[in-house]
């Protein structure tokens, strides 16, 4: 599990530090980015039956250290302070509403795929 964590950390920080200098924005963009491929990533283990050892590794150690819900918390605070309530809004909707779907989304190419 610590090595999944390791690797998911590592994706995460340059994935959005490429994100980040590429498409600079005040939507926090790199971060939506990894949240929402992280749900559909695991919504496509869940959706697999992938369990035991694999799981911990990819679901569990990588997933958790690749996805940031504590990024995006302290974003939106940001967003708040800065009076960006507009993309603040938008910010918070496409990330649960579309991150829910992804995950179904995931799900449903998991179990296509094998489970």
């Amino acid at each position: 599990m610590a090595v999944g964590g390791v690797l998911g950390a590592l994706a995460r920080y340059g994935i959005i530090t490429w994100l980040t200098k590429r498409f600079p924005s005040l939507l926090p963009r790199a971060t939506l980015f990894i949240n929402l491929s992280g749900s559909f990533l695991l919504g496509v283990l869940f959706g697999a039956d992938v369990s035991g050892s694999f799981y911990l590794l990819a679901g569990t150690g990588f997933m958790g250290a690749y996805t940031t819900f504590s990024t995006f918390n302290v974003e939106n605070v940001q967003l708040m302070r800065k009076r960006e309530g507009r993309v603040l809004a938008v910010y918070m909707t496409v990330s649960y509403a579309v991150g829910i779907a992804l995950a179904f989304a995931g799900v449903a190419v998991g179990t296509a795929l094998g489970g």
